[in-house]
């Protein structure tokens, strides 16, 4: 929240998921753009392929100037963390973070046909691939979340059972040391009275 309310301008907000959109709504963003989430892995490429559209469609009209993506990442364990990352515009500083990189094998890759046409292609492809990831990663997250709270109740509703299971040996036991005294009474009473 804080990193969005730091980006300047105007901000023209999207939403994957409704408990999102809440949460946005509750710290005064106004969403205008609500996406389902997705349910699994195969749901994602739709979504990511309905974000590009209205992304493109946008871009076009010059309503764009900077895209950012925010979403969870799995951490460690069943932790997750927030990520935010810039989608566009692709600039200097974007094309610096793959100057860093070094080529994987000694062979440079070759550009079969029109650069431009080339270049387009992989940028609709760098597009894709990080909203898929993002989109992965925030799935990934929610689960590991669920798993982790499931596995947290299973372990109080085992400890709760371990608690009520005592208590009823206690209560059990009590009720027939009472049964019990209450014989032994009655025995001794009857005793005097012979």
């Amino acid at each position: 929240m804080r990193s969005l309310h730091d980006l300047a301008g105007k901000k023209d907000v999207w939403a994957v998921g409704e408990r999102v959109q809440l949460r946005l709504a509750d710290t005064g963003f106004t969403v205008s753009t609500l996406f389902p989430v997705p349910g699994s892995v195969e749901a994602i490429t739709p979504l990511v392929g309905q974000i590009l559209m209205n992304s493109q469609q946008r871009v076009e009209k010059g309503n764009v100037e900077e895209v950012y993506i925010f979403h969870n990442q799995p951490k460690g364990g069943a932790g997750y963390a927030p990520v935010i990352q810039r989608l566009l515009p692709l600039d200097e500083k974007w094309k610096n973070t793959f100057d860093e990189l070094q080529w994987p094998t000694k062979k440079l890759p070759q550009i079969a046909g029109g650069k431009k046409q080339t270049l387009h292609a992989l940028i609709r492809e760098y597009l894709f691939v990080s909203l898929f990831k993002a989109c992965a990663e925030s799935l990934a997250s929610e689960n590991a979340s669920r798993l982790t709270s499931m596995q947290r109740a299973e372990k109080n509703i085992g400890e709760l059972l371990d608690e009520l299971g005592q208590e009823f040996h206690h209560l059990r036991q009590s009720s027939i040391d009472e049964e019990l005294f209450d014989v032994v009474s009655g025995f001794e009473a009857m005793k005097k009275r012979r």
